[in-house]
């Protein structure tokens, strides 16, 4: 091992060298002088800091284990991982999005590299009679029967996303984009900013435990405020954030030195003082007073539709929310399910990594919850978390989804080159960032025009993966048509693999005997059950 004796012998050898070539007078020694004595500074500097044990115990060198930490992520990803394998989404799925956004074929030659036959894999059934017709422009209609202005919806939309955490021009190409798509851009809890209505797209406004952009000073709910700002024509729905994939159930700090005039003036908080987003909510605290509030919203708002978002936690809580639905009489238009699999959100890695329900475990089970309650058609389901493919809209829509969103996706279109530096303030391609030097690279026009490509082509081929299935309506979609291999021999259909409700199923009398006992025990007037008592 070459440690800090060997190390310092040979830059005492280099210096001898170094200082007799002097004599030759050549430039280039000169310099190699210089450089020799740079790099006797710096292991004089690194024997004696105490930060790094390993640059005091192999100076100079040592430098060269922080410099393959700093590039390793590129490295990883440009040349070491194979097509399929990367994450949070492989090369293949990351080209798909470029070439989409550019308006070039995503097309790709020689078969398939997946291993199909592999436990895990996923795909539809297709059919011997395809349907003629390709729907060119799917729609969903959103908004129950106490809604007073219904919105019909793209199946794709722009999952949410605040200015702060996105660049200004980020923020305004996709708002561009939707506009040019006819599709939803939503603004995340980070309140309504003038680059979300810059040019004029359909929003859906987000509002988070922090109620930026329609707070009091103290941070409660304020009423007026949100009324005024629900009435901005591009507001086409308002929702509220019960808890996100990336980090479900956990808040977070905006620091003071973020707060800067223009994101103070659009959350209505003070320039320069820190703001807390608590991860509870003020507004309710039971799943009752949760769903009285989206009666106040829709009251507020002007009768737009309303909903909520969360990561799925509880069997118990969320059926505890269908029985305060039934007995107030009061349910959303639409409810986002977000999977833990999400992650436009900084966390922390035990909860990126260890809280909240994946997709298909969460929107299966809101779906089951809602159609046991007879609620089912009442209410839309959206899914969010790792939707970028059309293989992903139909996956989704086959368990429950009447609509998708997308965040990362529509952020490649936008740019990104998932370097995952998100939350450091120095996102490469100007998308995550508040540092001008960066995002006014981002052209707003160019990125615009690729984020309604991308939208176009991804929906174009889910309803061309629709017609291939012999079907002529998203709606038509089941559990039936979607299989996953589970082993090397056989693959079932999600039909075969989880248990599906009846429409009031769990009014009457359910012969599933978990669902069962989980709403017997729910309680619309508490979140919280004896732990004796708890389950998934």
């Amino acid at each position: 091992m070459i440690t800090r004796p060997y190390i310092l012998a040979i830059l005492a050898v280099l210096n001898v060298v170094a200082a007799l070539a002097v004599w030759d007078l050549s430039p280039w020694w000169w310099i190699f002088l210089g450089a020799m004595i740079i790099l006797d500074l710096i292991a004089v500097y690194d024997m004696f800091q105490k930060k790094h044990s390993i640059l005091r115990n192999f100076p100079v060198i040592g430098h060269l284990r922080y410099m393959g930490e700093t590039i390793r992520p590129e490295m990883q990803q440009y040349f070491i991982e194979r097509n399929f394998d990367g994450a949070p989404f492989d090369r293949d799925t990351r080209t798909v999005v470029y070439e989409r956004a550019k308006g070039i074929s995503s097309k790709k030659s020689f078969g398939t590299e997946r291993d199909i036959t592999k436990p895990g894999y996923e795909y539809v059934r297709h059919s011997m009679a395809p349907t003629h017709e390709v729907i060119a422009n799917p729609r969903v209609e959103i908004g129950g029967p106490d809604c007073k202005q219904p919105y019909s919806s793209s199946i794709l939309n722009i999952s949410a996303m605040s200015f702060g955490s996105l660049s200004p021009n980020a923020v305004m190409a996709m708002n561009k984009g939707a506009k040019l798509g006819h599709f939803v851009q939503d603004t995340g809890e980070g309140a309504i900013s003038p680059y979300h209505l810059k040019y004029g797209a359909d929003i859906y406004w987000q509002l988070g435990s922090g109620y930026f952009g329609a707070r009091t000073e103290d941070g409660d709910f304020d009423p007026e405020l949100f009324r005024k700002k629900a009435a901005i024509p591009q507001v086409k729905a308002t929702y509220l954030k019960v808890s996100q994939g990336a980090k479900p159930g956990l808040g977070g700090m905006l620091p003071g030195d973020k707060v800067n005039e223009e994101i103070a003036q659009t959350r209505h908080v003070t320039v320069g003082k820190g703001v807390m987003s608590p991860p509870y909510h003020r507004v309710y605290s039971t799943p009752r007073e949760l769903v009285r509030f989206m009666g106040t919203m829709r009251e507020l708002n002007g009768g737009k539709p309303v909903g909520f978002k969360l990561c799925v936690g509880s069997q118990l809580e969320f059926l505890a929310v269908c029985k305060a639905m039934l007995e107030e009489n009061i349910t959303p238009d639409f409810i986002v399910v977000d999977g833990a699999e999400g992650g436009t959100g900084a966390a922390p890695l035990e909860y990126s990594d260890r809280v909240g329900l994946p997709l298909t475990d969460g929107l299966i089970l809101v779906h089951n919850a809602l159609v046991g309650a007879g609620l089912r058609d009442r209410t839309k389901l959206g899914a969010s978390g790792k939707i970028i493919t059309g293989f992903d809209i139909i996956k989704r829509m086959c368990i429950g989804a009447d609509f998708v969103n997308s965040a990362r996706g529509m952020m490649m279109a936008t740019g990104c080159i998932q370097s995952q530096l998100c939350h450091t303030n120095t996102c490469p391609v100007g998308v995550a960032t508040q540092d001008p030097k960066l995002w006014k690279a981002l052209d707003v026009d160019d990125k615009a025009q690729r984020v309604a490509n991308y939208h176009d082509a991804t929906v174009k081929e889910a309803a061309g993966m629709l017609a291939s299935m012999g079907l002529s309506d998203f709606s038509e979609l089941g559990p039936s048509y979607l299989l996953r291999r589970t082993s090397e021999e056989v693959g079932e259909s999600y039909a075969e693999l989880y248990n599906w409700l009846s429409p009031g199923e769990l009014l009457t009398g359910t012969r599933f005997i978990n669902w069962a006992e989980a709403w017997e025990m729910a309680d619309p007037d508490t979140f919280r059950y004896p732990s004796a008592h708890t389950r998934a």
